[in-house]
């Protein structure tokens, strides 16, 4: 089992079914954890995890970044996202604009949040979750989440590029299906088709637990079954 018990991690969209995956995996691993996102999820994952701090913050808010400085942290696990599908002809500015802030706004305010301290510290870590229409560079019915997933993995691996040298690290998990969620259940997904959200967070303890010398950049996950 993985050892993070000298770490501290920011899982932001606390209370979704991957965070709470998540939160439980390093919870098994002895990490601190701060947990960020809203309302009563937010209450939910606070009542069920053990947590340093619980932040209860609007990501796409430019506020927000000054509330995460005050907290220093050695990793962050970025998971907030959203996804919709539409025909190309009938995509709105209400949707991009919805697409991009939740997908793409909330990692960048997340880590300007925790970069100072990073920084200062000469060490840590950036994880964000893009999705499988990413790696591939292409999503039909799904332009929109494509774009803004692929946002989300160019700008990680860019700041890891850029911040590597000096102690910060950064790595893009790409499920590679959907994910199994009560909503996708209740929208006729078969369970098998799906990604286990408890296997994609034993990906990230992996992920978190490289050395310097055998660290991972990026990581593709699969279900068993690909539609």
């Amino acid at each position: 089992m993985a050892n993070l018990s000298s770490s501290t991690v920011m899982i932001t969209g606390a209370g979704g079914s991957l965070a709470n995956a998540v939160a439980q995996e390093l919870e098994d691993a002895g990490a601190q954890m701060v947990l960020v996102g809203r309302g009563e999820d937010l209450a939910w994952a606070a009542d069920r995890y053990p947590a340093k701090e619980v932040l209860d913050l609007d990501l796409t808010d430019p506020a927000s970044v000054e509330a995460l400085r005050k907290v220093k942290v050695d990793t962050l696990v970025h998971t907030v996202g959203a996804y919709t599908v539409q025909d190309a002809q009938k995509a709105t500015g209400e949707q991009y604009a919805e697409l991009f802030d939740t997908n793409m706004l909330t990692l960048f305010h997340a880590v300007q949040g925790v970069l100072p301290s990073m920084l200062k510290q000469k060490d840590g870590q950036i994880l964000a979750v893009s999705a499988g229409q990413a790696a591939r560079l292409s999503g039909p019915k799904a332009a929109l989440y494509t774009a803004s997933k692929a946002a989300v993995a160019a700008y990680v691996l860019s700041l890891h590029d850029e911040l590597k040298g000096k102690g910060v690290r950064g790595c893009v998990l790409y499920p590679m299906g959907a994910i199994d969620t009560p909503r996708n259940r209740e929208d006729g997904m078969k369970w098998d088709t799906m990604l286990d959200p408890r296997g994609l967070a034993k990906s990230v303890a992996h992920i978190l637990t490289r050395p310097d010398r055998a660290h991972i950049t990026e990581l593709k996950v699969y279900p068993d079954e690909e539609e």
